[in-house]
Protein backbone atom coordinates (compact mmCIF):
# COMPACT_ATOMS: atom_id res chain seq x y z
CA UNK A 1 0.00 0.00 0.00
CA UNK A 2 1.30 3.63 -0.95
CA UNK A 3 1.01 5.66 2.04
CA UNK A 4 0.24 9.89 2.14
CA UNK A 5 1.62 11.86 4.61
CA UNK A 6 0.61 15.82 4.46
CA UNK A 7 2.36 17.78 6.63
CA UNK A 8 6.67 18.02 6.54
CA UNK A 9 6.97 19.42 9.95
CA UNK A 10 8.15 17.44 13.05
CA UNK A 11 5.60 15.04 13.51
CA UNK A 12 4.69 14.27 9.94
CA UNK A 13 7.92 13.71 9.12
CA UNK A 14 8.38 11.56 11.76
CA UNK A 15 5.06 10.14 10.47
CA UNK A 16 6.49 9.30 7.06
CA UNK A 17 9.36 7.41 8.58
CA UNK A 18 7.22 5.07 10.72
CA UNK A 19 5.63 4.01 7.05
CA UNK A 20 8.39 3.61 5.15
CA UNK A 21 10.01 1.57 8.10
CA UNK A 22 7.18 -0.54 7.64
CA UNK A 23 8.15 -1.10 3.90
CA UNK A 24 5.97 1.21 2.55
CA UNK A 25 6.32 3.54 -0.34
CA UNK A 26 5.53 7.04 1.13
CA UNK A 27 4.49 10.13 -0.42
CA UNK A 28 5.20 13.46 1.71
CA UNK A 29 3.51 16.81 0.91
CA UNK A 30 3.61 20.18 2.24
CA UNK A 31 2.50 23.15 0.14
CA UNK A 32 5.63 25.04 1.81
CA UNK A 33 8.66 23.72 -0.28
CA UNK A 34 11.13 24.47 2.25
CA UNK A 35 9.32 22.30 4.59
CA UNK A 36 10.01 19.14 2.04
CA UNK A 37 13.62 20.18 2.23
CA UNK A 38 13.73 20.49 6.09
CA UNK A 39 12.19 17.01 6.61
CA UNK A 40 14.75 15.54 4.14
CA UNK A 41 17.91 17.38 5.98
CA UNK A 42 16.24 15.96 9.56
CA UNK A 43 15.40 12.57 8.42
CA UNK A 44 18.96 12.23 6.65
CA UNK A 45 20.31 13.73 9.68
CA UNK A 46 18.41 11.79 12.31
CA UNK A 47 19.09 8.12 10.23
CA UNK A 48 22.81 8.76 10.12
CA UNK A 49 23.10 9.44 13.62
CA UNK A 50 21.66 6.09 14.46
CA UNK A 51 23.74 4.39 11.63
CA UNK A 52 26.61 5.56 13.47
CA UNK A 53 25.54 4.48 17.04
CA UNK A 54 24.94 1.09 15.41
CA UNK A 55 21.27 0.81 15.71
CA UNK A 56 20.33 0.78 12.24
CA UNK A 57 22.26 -0.43 8.86
CA UNK A 58 23.07 1.72 6.60
CA UNK A 59 21.18 -0.47 4.16
CA UNK A 60 18.58 -0.16 6.04
CA UNK A 61 18.53 3.56 6.48
CA UNK A 62 18.94 4.29 2.93
CA UNK A 63 15.66 2.33 2.25
CA UNK A 64 14.16 4.33 4.30
CA UNK A 65 14.87 7.32 2.36
CA UNK A 66 14.61 6.17 -0.73
CA UNK A 67 10.95 4.42 -0.17
CA UNK A 68 10.15 8.43 0.68
CA UNK A 69 8.47 10.54 -2.02
CA UNK A 70 8.86 14.47 -1.06
CA UNK A 71 6.15 15.68 -3.33
CA UNK A 72 4.87 19.47 -4.26
CA UNK A 73 1.38 18.53 -5.53
CA UNK A 74 -1.80 16.93 -3.68
CA UNK A 75 -2.68 15.32 -7.25
CA UNK A 76 0.41 12.80 -6.23
CA UNK A 77 -2.10 11.32 -3.77
CA UNK A 78 -4.29 9.44 -6.36
CA UNK A 79 -3.05 6.12 -6.12
CA UNK A 80 -2.82 5.97 -2.47
CA UNK A 81 -4.09 3.45 -0.01
CA UNK A 82 -4.05 5.65 3.25
CA UNK A 83 -3.22 9.60 4.04
CA UNK A 84 -2.49 10.96 7.01
CA UNK A 85 -3.02 14.31 7.87
CA UNK A 86 -0.77 16.55 9.88
CA UNK A 87 -0.93 20.10 9.56
CA UNK A 88 -1.47 22.57 12.03
CA UNK A 89 -4.57 22.28 14.42
CA UNK A 90 -6.87 24.51 12.72
CA UNK A 91 -10.33 22.46 12.04
CA UNK A 92 -10.77 24.89 8.57
CA UNK A 93 -7.82 24.03 7.48
CA UNK A 94 -8.04 20.18 8.18
CA UNK A 95 -11.77 20.09 6.50
CA UNK A 96 -10.49 22.00 3.69
CA UNK A 97 -7.41 19.28 2.94
CA UNK A 98 -9.77 16.60 3.28
CA UNK A 99 -12.21 18.40 0.92
CA UNK A 100 -9.52 18.46 -1.49
CA UNK A 101 -8.56 15.08 -1.31
CA UNK A 102 -11.39 13.15 -1.73
CA UNK A 103 -11.41 14.88 -5.08
CA UNK A 104 -8.07 12.92 -5.87
CA UNK A 105 -8.32 9.53 -4.62
CA UNK A 106 -10.29 6.32 -5.23
CA UNK A 107 -13.33 5.56 -2.47
CA UNK A 108 -11.15 2.59 -1.56
CA UNK A 109 -8.24 5.27 0.22
CA UNK A 110 -8.92 5.73 4.02
CA UNK A 111 -8.49 9.20 5.10
CA UNK A 112 -7.06 10.05 8.39
CA UNK A 113 -6.39 12.68 10.64
CA UNK A 114 -3.39 13.32 13.74
CA UNK A 115 -5.12 15.80 15.38
CA UNK A 116 -4.13 16.04 18.95
CA UNK A 117 -7.44 17.59 20.30
CA UNK A 118 -10.14 18.54 17.65
CA UNK A 119 -13.09 16.56 17.10
CA UNK A 120 -12.81 13.69 14.20
CA UNK A 121 -16.68 13.85 13.42
CA UNK A 122 -16.14 17.72 12.89
CA UNK A 123 -13.49 17.23 10.26
CA UNK A 124 -14.96 14.66 9.16
CA UNK A 125 -17.90 16.66 8.23
CA UNK A 126 -16.01 17.93 5.07
CA UNK A 127 -16.08 14.85 3.53
CA UNK A 128 -18.93 13.19 1.29
CA UNK A 129 -17.67 9.58 2.86
CA UNK A 130 -17.02 9.81 6.15
CA UNK A 131 -17.50 6.60 6.95
CA UNK A 132 -13.68 6.22 5.51
CA UNK A 133 -12.59 8.76 7.94
CA UNK A 134 -10.45 8.14 11.01
CA UNK A 135 -8.66 9.68 13.45
CA UNK A 136 -4.78 8.25 13.83
CA UNK A 137 -3.38 9.95 16.61
CA UNK A 138 0.85 9.43 17.04
CA UNK A 139 2.90 10.91 19.17
CA UNK A 140 6.40 13.03 19.11
CA UNK A 141 8.96 11.58 18.30
CA UNK A 142 6.47 9.36 16.14
CA UNK A 143 9.55 6.27 15.45
CA UNK A 144 10.15 6.24 19.34
CA UNK A 145 6.82 6.65 20.34
CA UNK A 146 5.11 3.21 20.77
CA UNK A 147 1.42 4.27 21.37
CA UNK A 148 -0.86 4.99 18.51
CA UNK A 149 -4.49 6.52 19.55
CA UNK A 150 -7.10 5.29 17.20
CA UNK A 151 -10.20 7.02 16.90
CA UNK A 152 -13.33 6.59 15.06
CA UNK A 153 -15.90 9.36 14.31
CA UNK A 154 -19.64 8.50 14.46
CA UNK A 155 -19.53 7.90 10.95
CA UNK A 156 -16.93 5.95 10.41
CA UNK A 157 -17.28 2.26 9.43
CA UNK A 158 -16.72 -0.56 10.93
CA UNK A 159 -14.62 -2.25 8.24
CA UNK A 160 -12.45 1.13 8.50
CA UNK A 161 -11.54 1.07 11.97
CA UNK A 162 -10.76 -2.52 11.25
CA UNK A 163 -8.53 -1.91 9.01
CA UNK A 164 -6.63 1.27 11.08
CA UNK A 165 -6.13 -0.92 13.80
CA UNK A 166 -4.75 -4.04 12.03
CA UNK A 167 -2.07 -1.42 9.62
CA UNK A 168 -0.89 0.52 13.10
CA UNK A 169 -0.38 -2.51 14.53
CA UNK A 170 1.70 -3.75 11.67
CA UNK A 171 3.60 -0.64 12.06
CA UNK A 172 4.74 -2.40 15.26
CA UNK A 173 2.98 0.29 17.25
CA UNK A 174 0.64 -0.39 20.38
CA UNK A 175 -2.97 0.92 19.64
CA UNK A 176 -5.37 1.94 22.05
CA UNK A 177 -8.93 2.67 20.62
CA UNK A 178 -10.71 5.81 21.54
CA UNK A 179 -14.09 7.21 21.73
CA UNK A 180 -14.01 10.71 19.57
CA UNK A 181 -14.16 13.21 22.62
CA UNK A 182 -12.04 15.84 23.24
CA UNK A 183 -8.04 15.29 23.67
CA UNK A 184 -9.27 11.48 23.04
CA UNK A 185 -7.21 9.49 26.02
CA UNK A 186 -4.13 10.83 26.67
CA UNK A 187 -4.47 14.93 26.12
CA UNK A 188 -7.36 14.63 28.12
CA UNK A 189 -6.29 12.89 31.18
CA UNK A 190 -3.12 14.48 31.17
CA UNK A 191 -4.58 18.06 31.72
CA UNK A 192 -4.86 18.03 35.64
CA UNK A 193 -1.32 17.24 35.73
CA UNK A 194 -0.38 20.39 34.29
CA UNK A 195 -3.52 21.95 35.42
CA UNK A 196 -3.22 21.53 38.96
CA UNK A 197 0.04 21.91 39.40
CA UNK A 198 0.16 25.23 38.35
CA UNK A 199 -2.99 26.31 40.73
CA UNK A 200 -0.53 24.87 42.92
CA UNK A 201 1.90 27.32 42.46
CA UNK A 202 -0.66 29.98 41.48
CA UNK A 203 -1.65 29.92 45.29
CA UNK A 204 1.77 29.58 46.44
CA UNK A 205 2.57 26.43 47.84
CA UNK A 206 5.48 26.07 46.19
CA UNK A 207 7.48 26.80 43.50
CA UNK A 208 8.06 25.38 40.17
CA UNK A 209 10.96 23.23 41.15
CA UNK A 210 9.91 22.06 44.10
CA UNK A 211 6.32 20.80 42.67
CA UNK A 212 8.58 18.91 39.94
CA UNK A 213 10.94 17.24 42.63
CA UNK A 214 7.75 15.72 44.45
CA UNK A 215 6.10 14.47 41.16
CA UNK A 216 9.31 12.60 40.73
CA UNK A 217 10.45 11.53 44.02
CA UNK A 218 6.74 10.21 45.21
CA UNK A 219 5.19 9.40 42.34
CA UNK A 220 8.03 7.99 40.12
CA UNK A 221 7.28 10.32 37.14
CA UNK A 222 10.53 11.15 34.51
CA UNK A 223 10.15 14.47 34.63
CA UNK A 224 7.77 17.03 36.57
CA UNK A 225 4.89 18.87 35.07
CA UNK A 226 6.70 22.23 34.14
CA UNK A 227 9.48 20.69 32.55
CA UNK A 228 7.13 18.68 30.73
CA UNK A 229 5.27 21.70 29.50
CA UNK A 230 8.84 23.42 28.85
CA UNK A 231 9.72 20.35 26.65
CA UNK A 232 6.48 20.12 24.74
CA UNK A 233 6.23 23.97 24.76
CA UNK A 234 4.02 26.13 26.35
CA UNK A 235 2.74 27.58 23.16
CA UNK A 236 1.48 23.97 22.14
CA UNK A 237 0.60 22.75 25.76
CA UNK A 238 -1.69 26.06 26.07
CA UNK A 239 -3.46 25.59 22.78
CA UNK A 240 -4.31 21.78 23.81
CA UNK A 241 -5.58 22.94 27.29
CA UNK A 242 -7.65 25.69 25.85
CA UNK A 243 -9.03 23.42 23.01
CA UNK A 244 -9.78 20.55 25.68
CA UNK A 245 -11.63 23.01 27.69
CA UNK A 246 -13.51 24.98 25.07
CA UNK A 247 -14.66 21.65 23.29
CA UNK A 248 -15.98 20.46 27.32
CA UNK A 249 -18.30 23.31 26.88
CA UNK A 250 -15.77 25.15 29.50
CA UNK A 251 -15.77 22.79 32.03
CA UNK A 252 -13.90 23.82 35.00
CA UNK A 253 -11.54 21.21 35.79
CA UNK A 254 -9.75 21.52 32.00
CA UNK A 255 -9.50 25.43 32.69
CA UNK A 256 -6.67 27.20 31.16
CA UNK A 257 -4.11 29.26 33.52
CA UNK A 258 -3.09 32.65 33.22
CA UNK A 259 0.25 31.80 33.93
CA UNK A 260 0.63 29.99 30.90
CA UNK A 261 -0.91 32.36 29.01
CA UNK A 262 1.36 35.05 30.21
CA UNK A 263 4.25 32.80 29.73
CA UNK A 264 3.06 32.63 25.95
CA UNK A 265 2.76 36.08 25.50
CA UNK A 266 6.02 36.89 26.19
CA UNK A 267 7.41 34.36 24.11
CA UNK A 268 8.90 32.03 27.02
CA UNK A 269 7.61 28.80 25.47
CA UNK A 270 10.33 26.34 27.10
CA UNK A 271 13.12 24.75 26.03
CA UNK A 272 12.84 25.37 22.11
CA UNK A 273 12.87 29.18 23.34
CA UNK A 274 15.55 28.91 25.98
CA UNK A 275 13.15 30.21 28.77
CA UNK A 276 9.83 28.95 30.25
CA UNK A 277 8.51 28.23 33.78
CA UNK A 278 12.44 27.70 33.94
CA UNK A 279 15.40 30.02 32.47
CA UNK A 280 17.56 27.05 30.81
CA UNK A 281 20.71 29.53 31.04
CA UNK A 282 20.95 29.04 34.96
CA UNK A 283 22.23 25.91 36.08
CA UNK A 284 20.44 26.08 39.56
CA UNK A 285 17.19 26.76 38.16
CA UNK A 286 16.11 23.50 38.90
CA UNK A 287 17.34 23.01 41.98
CA UNK A 288 15.47 22.34 45.37
CA UNK A 289 17.32 22.52 48.75
CA UNK A 290 14.37 21.07 50.97
CA UNK A 291 10.85 19.50 51.11
CA UNK A 292 9.03 18.99 54.34
CA UNK A 293 7.14 16.01 53.82
CA UNK A 294 3.78 16.92 55.04
CA UNK A 295 3.97 19.51 51.79
CA UNK A 296 5.13 16.91 49.94
CA UNK A 297 1.98 14.48 50.83
CA UNK A 298 -0.22 17.17 50.24
CA UNK A 299 0.75 18.29 46.68
CA UNK A 300 1.75 14.64 45.43
CA UNK A 301 -1.92 13.48 46.57
CA UNK A 302 -3.81 16.54 45.19
CA UNK A 303 -2.41 15.66 41.78
CA UNK A 304 -2.29 12.23 41.46
CA UNK A 305 -6.02 12.23 42.83
CA UNK A 306 -7.20 14.55 40.25
CA UNK A 307 -5.55 12.24 37.48
CA UNK A 308 -7.46 9.10 39.09
CA UNK A 309 -10.40 10.93 39.20
CA UNK A 310 -10.26 11.84 35.73
CA UNK A 311 -9.30 8.61 34.46
CA UNK A 312 -11.85 6.85 36.70
CA UNK A 313 -15.01 9.25 35.40
CA UNK A 314 -13.50 8.27 31.46
CA UNK A 315 -13.69 4.62 31.77
CA UNK A 316 -17.46 5.40 33.30
CA UNK A 317 -18.00 7.34 29.97
CA UNK A 318 -16.73 4.50 27.99
CA UNK A 319 -13.96 7.18 26.64
CA UNK A 320 -11.96 3.53 25.99
CA UNK A 321 -11.44 0.00 27.78
CA UNK A 322 -9.60 -0.55 31.11
CA UNK A 323 -6.88 -2.11 29.93
CA UNK A 324 -6.48 1.12 27.40
CA UNK A 325 -6.95 3.84 29.42
CA UNK A 326 -3.42 2.40 31.19
CA UNK A 327 -1.88 1.65 28.64
CA UNK A 328 -2.37 4.62 27.23
CA UNK A 329 -0.69 6.95 29.89
CA UNK A 330 2.14 4.62 30.65
CA UNK A 331 3.05 4.41 26.81
CA UNK A 332 1.70 7.76 25.35
CA UNK A 333 3.16 9.96 28.45
CA UNK A 334 5.51 7.09 30.24
CA UNK A 335 3.56 7.74 33.34
CA UNK A 336 5.25 5.25 36.07
CA UNK A 337 2.05 3.32 35.92
CA UNK A 338 -1.55 3.10 34.59
CA UNK A 339 -4.24 5.81 36.81
CA UNK A 340 -6.93 3.04 37.22
CA UNK A 341 -3.98 0.48 38.77
CA UNK A 342 -2.44 3.70 40.79
CA UNK A 343 -6.21 4.08 41.84
CA UNK A 344 -6.36 -0.05 42.92
CA UNK A 345 -3.10 0.07 44.92
CA UNK A 346 -3.90 3.80 46.44
CA UNK A 347 -7.60 2.42 47.36
CA UNK A 348 -10.60 4.12 46.02
CA UNK A 349 -11.82 5.08 49.38
CA UNK A 350 -8.53 7.52 49.73
CA UNK A 351 -8.73 8.86 46.26
CA UNK A 352 -12.73 9.71 46.91
CA UNK A 353 -11.39 11.18 50.52
CA UNK A 354 -8.33 13.46 48.77
CA UNK A 355 -11.65 14.58 46.24
CA UNK A 356 -13.90 15.14 48.69
CA UNK A 357 -11.53 17.04 51.13
CA UNK A 358 -10.69 19.60 48.03
CA UNK A 359 -14.28 20.18 47.02
CA UNK A 360 -15.06 20.80 51.03
CA UNK A 361 -12.08 23.21 50.85
CA UNK A 362 -13.04 25.24 47.17
CA UNK A 363 -16.37 24.39 46.11
CA UNK A 364 -15.15 24.58 42.63
CA UNK A 365 -16.93 22.06 40.38
CA UNK A 366 -13.27 20.53 39.29
CA UNK A 367 -12.82 18.99 42.37
CA UNK A 368 -16.07 17.00 41.95
CA UNK A 369 -15.44 12.86 42.65
CA UNK A 370 -16.34 10.46 40.13
CA UNK A 371 -19.77 8.75 40.52
CA UNK A 372 -17.69 5.93 40.22
CA UNK A 373 -15.18 6.69 42.03
CA UNK A 374 -17.44 7.17 44.89
CA UNK A 375 -19.37 3.48 43.91
CA UNK A 376 -16.08 1.80 43.76
CA UNK A 377 -14.84 3.20 47.33
CA UNK A 378 -18.39 2.37 48.84
CA UNK A 379 -18.32 -1.28 47.61
CA UNK A 380 -14.33 -1.62 47.95
CA UNK A 381 -14.42 -2.67 44.27
CA UNK A 382 -11.16 -2.90 42.08
CA UNK A 383 -10.15 -2.55 38.38
CA UNK A 384 -8.09 -5.24 38.66
CA UNK A 385 -9.10 -8.28 40.18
Amino acid sequence: MQVGVIGAGTMGAGIARVASSAGHQVILFDKDTSMLSKAKQALDKSLSGMVDKNKLSSEAARGIIQRISFAEKEDDFKNCGLIIEAVIEDLSIKQAVFGRLEQIVSQACLLASNTSSLSITSVASACKHPERFIGIHFFNPAHLMQLVEIIPSIATASSTVHQAVELIRSWEKQVVLVKDTPGFIVNRLARSFYGEAIRIYEEGLADFATIDYIMKEKGGFRMGPFELMDFIGNDVNYKVTHTVWEQFFYEPKYKPSLTQKRLVESGRLGRKSGRGYYDYADEKAMSVLEVHSNLADDIFNRIISMLINDAVESYYLKIASRDDIDLAMTKGVNYPKGLLKWADEMGCDTVLNHMENLYAQYCEDRYRPSVLLRSMAQNKTLFYQ
